[in-house]
């Protein structure tokens, strides 16, 4: 993805953010030789890789095979391995209409996925099979705002503005914006997008960066080289 582009997605992304009555925290703001000047402070953000996450998957068609995300917070796998303390992430998404994620699952991350406002979100599910494998043939059970529901392979789960689903580690799931964009909220355990993203297709988690101008602001991805 070109860094213009990126920069784009940012500002409509913060545009329909605020539309929603949401407004990022402070370092989001921040230009990278702000970022560099508060590292040393700011090293729990960089840490956790929380802050701005836009991806194509390596596939470099973003408007259709695309997702927006921002990690507000983020928890310690230490913590979540030992029981206590910051066990928990949180993040903000957007979908674009019929913009697809596309489909996987986690290997440890327990989500809430909410509809925090605007069209339909669509969630394409599959189960696993014993080893975790995607599985055409399985369904399974999630929890809707509390309630169990069963789904059938393939079902596509449609949630409206203020409704949530709960998707366990082995839950396959896709989804995109149906009828116009959403802006989601995800409630997880500690989030790690470096491992715990399996694809049931050979894609890439990040997008490769084609620096045509300067960053308005990092990407997470943008951390490890920017900030060295």
């Amino acid at each position: 993805m070109k860094r213009s582009r990126i920069n784009e997605i940012m500002a409509a992304a913060d545009d329909l953010i605020r539309s929603h009555g949401f407004v990022l925290p402070p370092f989001a703001y921040w230009t990278p030789e702000e970022f560099r000047a508060n590292a040393t402070r700011s090293a729990r953000v960089i840490g956790a890789r929380m802050g701005w996450d836009i991806t194509d998957y390596g596939q470099g068609d973003f408007d259709r095979l695309g997702l927006f995300l921002f990690t507000l917070r983020n928890g310690e796998l230490s913590d979540l391995q030992r029981g206590g303390g910051m066990c928990y992430a949180e993040k903000l998404l957007i979908s674009r209409q019929d913009q697809i994620s596309p489909m996987h699952r986690h290997i440890i991350k327990a989500e809430d996925i909410i509809n925090r406002g605007g069209a339909t979100l669509a969630i394409e599910l599959f189960g696993s099979d014993p080893e975790g494998n995607f599985d055409e043939t399985a369904g399974g059970t999630v929890m809707c705002d509390g309630v169990s529901r069963v789904f059938r392979p393939g079902e596509v789960l449609l949630l409206r503005p203020g409704e949530s689903v709960t998707l366990m580690p082995g839950d396959w799931h896709a989804f995109w914006g149906a009828g116009g964009d959403v802006l989601i909220g995800e409630v997880s355990t500690v989030n790690d997008d470096l491992t715990d993203n399996i694809f049931r297709d050979p894609i890439g988690r990040f997008a490769e960066i084609e620096e045509d101008i300067a960053p308005a602001h990092l990407l997470v991805s943008d951390y490890d080289t920017w900030l060295r």
